[in-house]
């Protein structure tokens, strides 16, 4: 039985260390999404790269064409709902977002469905499914 005192109060530190990382993962997610959204809003999407996935980010190039048509719109609104689990270390989340064309003054509103990973490696949040696409109709 004193043999066996040890062993639990091992089992219950490593419960507590699983606990503390999810809840470290959970405020990583709210302090990552927050972040994005804000650099959304004030709609420089040259700072939002970084939040990218480096692989995707490889397969997906973002050009120079693809930025200057970010500078073409205003963001108006950006209405996100909550994340909702998609996998291990995965969340997806819908956002909807009012912009403006800076040059018509003509308004539309785009859904963008977000697909966030959690790197265990450098316990970042790295958005999966590229910024959001300004093209849709």
């Amino acid at each position: 039985m004193i043999r066996l005192i040890p062993a639990l109060f091992a089992l219950a530190a490593c419960a507590g260390c699983a606990a503390m990382s999810a809840q470290s993962e959970s405020r990583s997610l709210d302090t990552t999404l927050v972040a994005y959204a804000n650099v959304v809003r004030w709609g420089d999407m040259s700072q939002a790269i970084p939040f990218l996935d480096p692989e995707w980010l490889k397969q997906h190039p973002l050009t120079h064409l693809d930025l200057e048509r970010y500078k073409q719109i205003h963001v108006a609104a950006y209405t996100e709902q909550p994340p909702v689990p998609a996998g291990p270390h995965e969340v997806r989340q819908v956002v909807q977002i009012d912009l403006v064309n800076v040059n018509t003054q003509t308004s539309r509103s785009i859904v963008d469905n977000q697909l966030w990973r959690y790197d265990e490696k450098d316990k970042h949040w790295r958005l999966m499914s590229g910024l959001p696409d300004i093209t849709q109709h």
